[in-house]
């Protein structure tokens, strides 16, 4: 049988590449079929020393000015919102994630969004003055504050946006004046390294302000432990994440985590507009999104009328191949994850609740989109991130009961209230605990250049080129007399 051919990494000037023994390389197949779609280099430790000591190198030096950071970002975001890179990137993402090619358009389209707002983080990011006079020790001088490069950062992104997510690591670190050392998903590196080869060989970006190491997580315990890495961001599981900054207390560490996303639904809402939001936000990319909407309270009153919007709507959703142009939902990432979510959906209707469509696989071994309703609070569809693509409907009868049913919860990323009472609206906002609070819109909205992070299980951090940026750099404190 043919492969395809490696394509390297990229640390520093080199494109490194460890030939074609089966042990040193990282198949990359389609979730959806098998059929190989790439290779790459099964990157080690030395490898990440020397992605390292590459971006050392450059931060050590000359440092890039603010005018040519911005430029190659503009240009980053010009090339990215070409019609045919589009359509490139689209149709890699569509291969490696399985995501269907019209939502991979849209994360394409988006990342050429994100590396246009870092252009202008980089040319806008700015310190303070102090006014030291306002005391009487510090009349006569002139105290400012210079908003300074962290150091290399280490980027370390997921499979399920592998494009975007990369695209909001590197393009801050960039218009912040940092280094990268970037780790993309095991399971979505050729997105990444097309990313880089765009940027370092389209763009203008000197190579070592960006170099890109395909390795095991494991190995890439060793980036993140690293004496020389000044600040990691990471996106992905809560105890992946949390692991990471035990294990590197005296470094900064940014997280942006899982979420079990609620809704809430009161009866003065437009219920069909609500079931189609959510035959979206709780299907796209078969749920895999740490935003995807997973539990959905709805009052008693009109909770029969709106399950059966949401079946009707989530049963026209179409299940198959990501290169249709018609499909909407395909494959989870791996066989493994589709049978835990399956799993998940019998623990459920053991516990008492009933699938209202979906629960099980096409004939290619796509899990169906899912309604269960009937769920209680234990139950791992509500309680952990299930990641796949199912939906949990419980009534409520109070409004006050549906806050403490969203809140019930370890995550904090970002939640859905559907009203048009604008108290409820204000007292969800005040009480619920997520990072995001959105009103009439599910929470799986985000435009990227706003902040978007979460509290608790979620994270410790904002992301959005202009907030990543701000997390990117130091504060230095000068004092003129």
């Amino acid at each position: 049988m043919d492969h395809q051919p490696v394509t390297p990494m990229r640390i520093g000037t080199e494109l490194v590449d460890h030939g074609r023994d089966e042990d040193r390389i990282i198949v990359v197949r389609s979730p959806y079929d098998g059929h190989e779609v790439g290779r790459v280099p099964r990157g080690t430790e030395a490898d990440l020393d020397a992605a390292v000591a590459a971006a050392v190198a450059r931060q050590n030096g000359e440092p890039l000015p603010a005018h040519e950071r911005a430029a190659i970002l503009d240009r980053a975001a010009t090339i990215l919102g070409r019609d045919d890179q589009r359509e490139r990137f689209a149709r890699l993402i569509a291969q490696e994630a399985a995501k269907p090619i019209k939502t991979a358009r849209i994360e394409a389209a988006r990342a050429a969004d994100t590396f246009r707002f870092a252009a202008t983080t980089a040319r806008t990011l700015t310190g303070t003055m102090v006014p030291l006079d306002a005391s009487v020790s510090g009349q006569g001088k002139l105290g400012f504050v210079l908003r300074v490069p962290i150091g290399v950062v280490a980027a370390i992104s997921p499979f399920n946006f592998p494009l975007n997510l990369v695209a909001h690591k590197v393009a801050p670190a960039i218009a912040a004046g940092c280094a990268v050392v970037l780790k993309p998903a095991s399971a979505t590196p050729l997105t990444a390294l097309a990313l880089a080869a765009v940027l370092i060989d389209e763009c203008g970006l000197p190579p070592g302000w960006l170099n890109v190491v395909t390795c095991s997580g494991a190995t890439a315990e060793h980036l993140v432990t690293h004496p020389d890495v000044a600040f990691i961001s990471f996106t992905g599981s809560p105890e992946v994440g949390w692991g990471i900054k035990a294990k590197a207390p005296r470094k900064k560490v940014g997280l942006e985590l899982g979420n079990n996303a609620p809704v809430i639904i009161e009866p003065d809402a437009d219920l069909d507009l609500v079931a189609q939001k959510i035959s979206v936000a709780g299907y796209s990319h078969a749920g895999q999104s740490c935003i995807s909407v997973q539990r959905v309270y709805v009052h008693d009153a009109v909770l029969d009328t709106f399950v059966g919007k949401l079946v009707t709507a989530v049963e026209s959703l179409k299940v198959g191949d990501p290169l249709d142009e018609t499909t909407d939902v395909s494959s989870l990432i791996s066989v493994a994850e589709t049978e835990r979510v399956e799993r998940a959906i019998a623990e459920a209707v053991n516990g008492g609740a009933s699938v209202a469509c979906g629960g099980n696989r096409t004939a290619n071994g796509v899990l169906i989109p899912t309604v269960l309703v009937g769920v209680l609070p234990d139950m791992e569809v509500c309680r952990t991130e299930i990641f796949g693509p199912v939906v949990g409907v419980q009534g409520y009868s109070t409004f006050d009961e549906a806050l403490e049913l969203a809140d019930d919860t370890r995550y904090g990323l970002q939640a859905g209230v559907f009203t048009n009472d604008l108290e409820k609206a204000l007292r969800a906002a005040r009480r619920l605990s997520f990072g995001g609070v959105l009103i009439n819109e599910v929470p799986t909205w985000r435009a990227d250049q706003m902040p978007y992070g979460g509290v608790r299980d979620s994270g410790n951090t904002r992301e959005g080129p202009a907030y990543s940026a701000l997390e990117m750099t130091e504060t230095r404190l000068v004092v003129i007399s």
